[in-house]
């Protein structure tokens, strides 16, 4: 039986039913009532046949350049597949099941494999939206597009260190931190899969990925000059001061509602706060001045309807005023800071207002453990308030120093 040509298995016509013209070889193209043509391999694995399609008949250029799951293949390009599926055959293999195993690998890509881990595991989370913007910025652009099996370890070390050049040492543990989580999510449900990350990959030791940061006197008066000379969102000003006045965390803050205030009280609920307590501030003086009249969400750029989100911008603006301030007086540069130093710096300074200690931390919202945690149920309101009004004098002391020295002579 004469082998196909090219321009034959163009020219072959349909039939009212599905028809295999045979090249030879268990290679046969497929021809479907529609017209449409295929290239198929037949073979025999335990006495049962199989089929593997292998692509689509090439008719021209266009079918070339189309994308598809099958490719296009001419005569020839059909015997060499059919070929190499036959030396797999004879070797002991099925090449229908090693297609369906590339298929898979394939399909499980960095990118699927986060998006099951955030819906499964992140959603929900207090720092749930932190977690999915590290890995939409600097992971599902670098490795996204790979097959999760086929990952190096050299694919996470290339992406950590792009992110430490541009962004940091510390952005890069962070950034680590959370496809750690991801693997580890994915290894628990996944007997194939082996997570590429290993010891040593971190690139900050221990003692650096431990914060130190306390804002000195100078540093203090320099943030509260530019927040006065900060000209963009409103509330921004007034929420960076509430951070020091209330040592809080930056998104509890942030999210601060009217409805969690009542009288000179604000209770943070334990749906949002870190110990997964209540946790109550008295509010004083100043700080009830930053809070003022408003209704919603009280650091907020729509009218109290939302809380306020523009961490980073508002940030970037305030260091470049902190900069303006600074070179104009010929001082050097600030050191780099971070929203959450102002909460170390509070509590710093409620330790030199000598502030019980005890009390300090309770401000803090932090649990005092062992038999006293389980006995004391006394809230020390009256202590926190006291421990505020002490933070926000000697605040006041060190934003104008000059005024509280002449008032002292006096």
């Amino acid at each position: 039986m004469p082998r196909l040509t090219d321009a034959a298995a163009i020219k072959r016509k349909p039939f009212d039913k599905r028809i295999e013209v045979h090249d030879g070889n268990g290679l046969y193209l497929v021809i479907q009532p529609s017209g449409a043509k295929s290239w198929a391999y037949r073979y025999r694995i335990d006495g049962k046949s199989r089929k593997l399609t292998l692509g689509t008949l090439l008719v021209g250029k266009a079918d070339r350049d189309a994308e598809g799951d099958l490719p296009a293949l001419s005569v020839s390009e059909a015997r060499q597949r059919a070929s190499a599926a036959a030396v797999k055959v004879q070797r002991g293999g099925d090449p229908i099941v090693e297609k369906k195993q590339k298929t898979a690998r394939t399909n499980n890509t960095v990118d699927a494999m986060l998006d099951a881990f955030v819906a499964d595991h992140v959603s929900g989370l207090r720092s749930g939206d932190q977690v999915v913007r590290g890995l939409n910025v600097y992971v599902r652009p670098r490795i996204g597009s790979k097959s999760i099996y086929d990952l190096q370890r050299s694919d996470i070390t290339s992406m950590l260190n792009e992110v430490k050049e541009e962004h940091g040492p510390v952005m890069a543990d962070r950034v680590l931190a959370y496809v750690r989580k991801a693997f580890n999510w994915q290894a628990i449900q996944d007997d194939e899969f082996k997570s590429p990350i290993v010891h040593g990959m971190a690139k900050t030791k221990p003692a650096e990925r431990s914060r130190k940061r306390v804002l000195a006197d100078d540093e203090i008066r320099d943030v509260w000059a530019a927040l006065e000379r900060f000209d963009g969102l409103a509330c921004f000003p007034r929420y960076v001061k509430s951070l020091l006045l209330s040592v809080t965390r930056r998104k509890e803050a942030a999210a601060m509602h009217t409805d969690e205030i009542d009288g000179d009280l604000w209770t943070i609920p334990a749906a949002r706060y870190k110990n997964k307590r209540d946790h109550v501030i008295p509010i004083t003086p100043a700080l009830r001045s930053l809070i003022g009249n408003h209704k919603g969400f009280v650091f907020s750029t729509t009218d109290g309807e939302k809380p306020f989100v523009a961490f980073s911008q508002c940030k970037s603006e305030l260091d470049q005023i902190i900069a303006d301030i600074r070179n104009a007086e010929g001082r050097p540069p600030m050191k780099q800071w971070q929203f959450h130093d102002l909460r170390r710096t509070g509590r710093s300074l409620m330790s030199r207002a000598k502030v019980d200690s005890d009390h300090a931390e309770r401000c803090m919202g932090h649990v005092i453990g062992g038999v006293r945690e389980t006995y004391d149920r006394y809230e020390y309101l009256e202590e926190k308030k006291a421990a505020f009004e002490k933070l926000a004098g000697l605040l006041a002391v060190i934003l104008n120093p000059q005024a509280n020295v002449v008032a002292l002579r006096g």
